[in-house]
C-alpha cells in the first residue's frame, strides 16, 4: 500500500458493505491514521449508515457522515434521466466515480486536512515513470471498468487495499475481526435505484412517450411505450409475438422509434466513442491493439482502436460483440492494465 504513505492520514469511503469495511481495516492495521466517512446520497439505506457507524466503533476511527445528496442528483440522477430521454443506456456507476466519490469525497476529505482517500472497490493503482497506473484487481469480479474515468490526481490521492485480495478472503477478514458487516450480502449496483427497478425510476421523472415499432425494412410492426423502457438487446417487453424471439437492434430518438430483429443483428462490430479518458498516457495519436470491454459483465475482446479527430476513437473488435449500446462504457485494457476509455456514441458496424 505504500511505505512512504505509512502512518498518513487517509479517509475510507464506508457504505456499509463487507469491502469498505475490511478496507478500512487493512489500512489500520498497516499504520495508516484512518478516518471514516459515509456518502449520504439518495437511495441509501438507514442500515447501510448504522453499519458503517458501527465499522467505525470497533475499529476506533472517528465517522463521519457527508451529505451528498444535492451534487448526487445534479452530476448523476439527472444525466441517467436525460440519457434515457435520448435513446441511450447510461452507466451511472463510472460518472458517480469521477464526479462524486472520487471527486466531490476527494474535496471534502482535503477540507478535513487528509490528502488520501481509500474505497473497497477490487482494483489496484501502480507509480511508474512519474505516471500513476490504474490496474485490475485479482478478484473474478474485479472492478478496474468502473474507474476508467479518474485522471492522474484522483489516483495519486487514492489507495485500493483490496486490489490483491478475493472476495472470499476479505469476508474471512471481517468475520476474524468480528465486523459487523462480515455476512452482509452484496450490494446493489446503482445505489439510487435500491430495489434494482429502473423503470420506476424513469416513470416518475419522465412522460412516457408511445411510437412505433419497425422491423429493418422500416414497416410498423408496433407500437412501444416510451423509448425509456428499452435498451439494445432487449427482449422481453416488446409485446410482439414471432416464430422467433424479437430483440431490440436500435432505438431512434428523432422519430420516436425502436427497431426490433433477430439475434444475430444485435451483434456488431464497430462504433464511435466519446468523451475518452485515458490513464496509461495523456495523448491519444497512433492506433493500437488494446482488450475491450462493452459492458462490465463482458469478456474483454479483441479490438483495434484509432483516433478520429481530435475528440473521437473508432473502436473496430476482431469478432462481432453482443448490443454494444450508446451510453455505455467501453473500456480498453492491455494484459491487467487500464488503457484508458469512453463512452460509446455510435454503432456504426
Amino acid at each position: 500500500m505504500g511505505r512512504k504513505l505509512k502512518g498518513k492520514r487517509i479517509l475510507v469511503a464506508m457504505s456499509g458493505g463487507v469491502d469498505s469495511s475490511v478496507a478500512a481495516l487493512l489500512l489500520q492495521e498497516s499504520g495508516f491514521h484512518v478516518a471514516g466517512a459515509i456518502m449520504l446520497l439518495e437511495g441509501i439505506k438507514k442500515e447501510s449508515i448504522n453499519l458503517a457507524e458501527c465499522v467505525a466503533e470497533r475499529l476506533h476511527i472517528s465517522f463521519h457522515r457527508l451529505d451528498l445528496r444535492k451534487e448526487h442528483k445534479a452530476a448523476v440522477i439527472d444525466y441517467f434521466v436525460k440519457e434515457y430521454q435520448r435513446g441511450r443506456t447510461p452507466n451511472p456507476c463510472v460518472v458517480c466515480n469521477k464526479v462524486i466519490k472520487f471527486g466531490l469525497f476527494m474535496q471534502k476529505a482535503q477540507e478535513m486536512g487528509i490528502d488520501h482517500i481509500a474505497t473497497g472497490h477490487y482494483a489496484g493503482t501502480e507509480q511508474k515513470n512519474g505516471r500513476y497506473l490504474l490496474k485490475k484487481g485479482i478478484d473474478k469480479n474485479e472492478q478496474s471498468y468502473f474507474l476508467y474515468r479518474l485522471n492522474q490526481e484522483q489516483l495519486s490521492k487514492t489507495i485500493f487495499p483490496l486490489g490483491e485480495y478475493e472476495k472470499d478472503r476479505v469476508r474471512a477478514l471481517a468475520r476474524k475481526h468480528k465486523l459487523p458487516t462480515a455476512q452482509r450480502k452484496k450490494s446493489q449496483d446503482v445505489c439510487f435505484i435500491p430495489d434494482g427497478d429502473y423503470t420506476s425510476l424513469l416513470k416518475k421523472r419522465t412522460i412516457e412517450n408511445p411510437g412505433p415499432i419497425l422491423d429493418r425494412k422500416g414497416k410498423v410492426v408496433g407500437e412501444h411505450k416510451g423509448i425509456t423502457n428499452y435498451t439494445i438487446g432487449q427482449r422481453h417487453g416488446i409485446g410482439i409475438s414471432h416464430k422467433y424471439p424479437y430483440y431490440v437492434v436500435k432505438i431512434e430518438t428523432k422519430k420516436n422509434a425502436i427497431y426490433i430483429g433477430a439475434k444475430e443483428e444485435v451483434f456488431k462490430r464497430e462504433c464511435v466513442v466519446t468523451d475518452l479518458n485515458f490513464i496509461a498516457f495523456d495523448t491519444f495519436e497512433e492506433r493500437m491493439n488494446v482488450n475491450a470491454k462493452v459492458r462490465y459483465f463482458s469478456a474483454p475482446a479483441e479490438a483495434l482502436i484509432e483516433p478520429v479527430g481530435h475528440d473521437k476513437a473508432k473502436v473496430a473488435f476482431k469478432k462481432p460483440q453482443w448490443a454494444i449500446t450508446p451510453g455505455q462504457s467501453v473500456v480498453f485494457y492491455q494484459q491487467d492494465l487500464v488503457v484508458g476509455g469512453g463512452v460509446i456514441d455510435k454503432v456504426v458496424g
